[in-house]
């Protein structure tokens, strides 16, 4: 149930607009909702949880006991955008469909799935209260909310003592806001052997983390209508700091090779081995690295965007009710149960149990809630005993807050895919910052037409 930033995973796949679904077709968005009002009863078909962990499944127990009337029939397989679109126009569909936070808006332009506004008034939620503003900002369209969010993973940079302590680095000098000041510190850090990388100063994870970059440092990915701005000139400032680190460290591809064969989950990590002084990284990985906390020393800083404030933007998964869903009522109680202080706190109990039972630490949840981030925490973040890796812990529970959206967009994955492309491009040398982007804005903006109908 996590989104790994280590990699970039894009998932690209035409959603067309589906007259044969009930939606509205040609680029609208619906403009009405099922009742969700009604007392839920009978079957509810829901698609998504694969390979549901504790937390997971915490939470599944819960909501089922809350819907005693109701049989839940889930389909556990990993969300497909080709599969959801033949559904649909199959008439085989689900009432509650687990995907991406950046598919929401994409459908809800296709009129393929419904705004949820009257399903969080008969639940008595305020999104607004309910959810951290960025998480919410992720799934609202043309003044609605399509989608009951879920999870918000901050990224932060986490710190390997051991090699900034040998080149004389300081936590401060990983700054991301003082470019100066960070190449320095990548200089003093990085190492090669017969010409390749053997140590990087910093690994800023180019085409994992390409929207941190390029948002951190003044740009931005679409409008508030959602319309793709890639050539927007302030996304030129971040594709240039990626090409100065990476260039620092022998050039992308190189960096890239090397990064690519860490051992980044099993006993020799790149903390472990020793192989980066420093990481973006999101939320979970922690996780991760809590059994070898006798082997590693380490700390973490926020990333900082160009005016020196703690940055954030994450995605996350979302919930939501195709067009024609058969049961509205039971899946918009069931999505909410789901996602609800309640069910969030079964599953910090679940996970307080796991790692009681396997002796890691307990690094959290960070549920998209700020409440249940909050009660989670004070009830089972205890100290682990090693100050440095509990102020890892502390560092994301400060940066969460300041997070953003990536922008709401019907081309969306296709903005993904597209800045992507345009940053590899870019820091391979084989376009120009500028080109890069204006050909991924054209990419993107084609994209945008087809699924907003041209409008």
């Amino acid at each position: 149930m996590r989104t790994r930033f280590i990699a970039a995973v894009v998932i690209t796949g035409s959603a067309l607009a589906l007259s044969a679904c009930g939606g509205t077709g040609g680029g609208s968005p619906a403009d009405s909702s099922s009742d969700f009002a009604g007392t839920p009863s009978g079957t509810l078909k829901a698609w998504g949880f694969d390979n549901a962990d504790d937390v997971g499944k915490a939470r599944l127990d819960y909501a089922a006991a809350q819907l005693k009337g109701v049989k839940i029939d889930l389909d556990a397989t990993s969300f497909d955008a080709q599969k959801f679109t033949t559904r649909m126009a199959g008439g085989n569909i689900p009432d509650v469909v687990q995907m991406d936070r950046r598919y929401v808006t994409q459908y809800a332009a296709q009129g393929l799935i419904q705004p949820l506004d009257s399903c969080f008034d008969a639940r008595k939620v305020d999104p607004k209260k309910q959810w951290y503003p960025s998480v919410v900002d992720d799934v609202t369209y043309k003044g609605k909310v399509w989608a009951v969010p879920q999870f918000y993973q901050p990224p932060a940079i986490i710190l390997n003592m051991k090699v900034l302590d040998a080149a004389g680095v300081s936590p401060d000098q990983i700054d991301t806001s003082k470019p100066d000041v960070l190449m320095a510190a990548i200089a003093k850090m990085y190492k090669e052997s017969g010409g390749v990388p053997s140590v990087l100063g910093f690994d800023p994870v180019a085409t994992g983390q390409t929207g941190l970059w390029i948002l951190s440092q003044g740009g931005k990915l679409a409008d508030s209508d959602g319309k793709p701005t890639l050539d927007d000139p302030g996304n030129v400032a971040g594709v240039d700091l990626l090409k100065k680190i990476n260039d620092a460290q022998g050039g992308f591809a190189k960096v890239k090779s090397f990064s690519d064969a860490f051992d980044t989950f099993g006993d020799k990590n790149q903390y472990v081995a020793g192989q980066v002084g420093a990481q973006v990284n999101a939320q979970w990985y922690p996780n991760v690295l809590s059994p070898y906390v006798g082997k590693i020393d380490i700390r973490a800083v926020p990333f900082l965007d160009k005016d020196g404030k703690p940055f954030s933007v994450a995605g996350g998964t979302a919930f939501v009710v195709p067009v024609g869903a058969k049961n509205p009522s039971a899946a918009c109680a069931w999505m909410n149960d789901l996602t609800s202080l309640d069910a969030w706190m079964a599953a910090g109990q679940a996970r307080a149990k796991t790692r009681e039972k396997d002796g890691g630490v307990n690094t959290g949840l960070f549920t998209g809630s700020p409440d249940a981030d909050k009660q989670i925490r004070d009830k089972w973040v205890k100290p682990s005993g090693n100050k440095d890796f509990d102020q890892v812990i502390a560092t994301y529970y400060d940066v969460v807050g300041y997070g953003i959206t990536y922008g709401s967009s019907p081309a969306g994955q296709t903005i993904d895919a597209e800045l992507t492309n345009a940053v590899t491009a870019a820091l391979l040398g084989e376009k120009t910052p500028q080109q890069a982007l204006k050909d991924a804005q054209a990419s993107a903006m084609r994209a945008y037409q087809k699924a907003t109908g041209g409008k």
